[in-house]
């Protein structure tokens, strides 16, 4: 399928609702965990059931409006401003892609090709990222799958703070990676129809 873009704002009731019962590339890393044990299988199964619960009742299970959400929005905007200064780049803001059974929330989208995902970090975080000079592994799966849904060649990575300089890292699509993630994503809305249907049958 191919990706269709959903114009609303983020963290609108609009955009919870183009986002309902599907895994998005924010928890991609959680949906990767089904191997796993510990903290990050229980991450993923709690995903899981959230997805399950909005599917059984067409509500979102998350307040988006909550404080920390909203501060978190405006520093990401104080962000997109700073990158689009600093690269003198055509950013474009967009809700939400949506490609089959799967989606993403990319902070803007540039050009024909490219992505940018925003992020926030304290100063000691920011300085880390900065000395280490790599693109932190602990972001790849969304950056990767933020690519897969949206059919884009380039991300960029762009994490700031306040008073501090911008660490950016561009990233290509890895065409493998992609593939396996792809089928992880299959295998778990699998998972997830089924135990939709397990509890339909319990309540019937």
């Amino acid at each position: 399928m191919s990706p269709t873009i959903i114009q609303c704002a983020q963290g609108t009731p609009e955009w919870a609702k183009a986002r309902l019962g599907i895994p998005t590339a924010s928890m991609f890393s959680a949906v990767l965990a089904a191997a796993k044990d510990g903290k990050e299988r229980k991450t993923r199964d709690m995903y899981l059931r959230k997805l399950a619960g909005e599917l059984l009742t067409g509500d979102p299970m998350e307040n988006y409006q909550a404080p920390d959400f909203e501060r978190g929005k405006q520093m990401e905007a104080e962000a997109r401003d700073f990158y689009a200064f600093t690269t003198d780049g055509a950013i474009e803001q967009v809700g939400f892609i949506r490609n089959g059974d799967k989606g993403c929330s990319p902070d803007s989208l540039i050009g024909s090709a490219g992505m940018l995902e925003l992020k926030t970090a304290f100063p000691h975080i920011l300085i880390d990222k900065i000395l280490r000079d790599e693109f932190p592994p602990e972001h790849r799966a969304q950056c990767q799958g933020n690519l897969m849904v949206a059919e884009r060649e380039y991300i960029d990575l762009a994490i700031y703070w306040p008073k501090m300089p911008m660490f950016t890292k561009r990233a290509y699509r890895e065409d493998g990676y992609i593939a396996r993630l792809s089928d992880e994503i299959d295998a778990f809305n699998a998972e997830l129809h089924e135990l939709v249907e397990k509890i339909r049958r319990y309540g019937a």
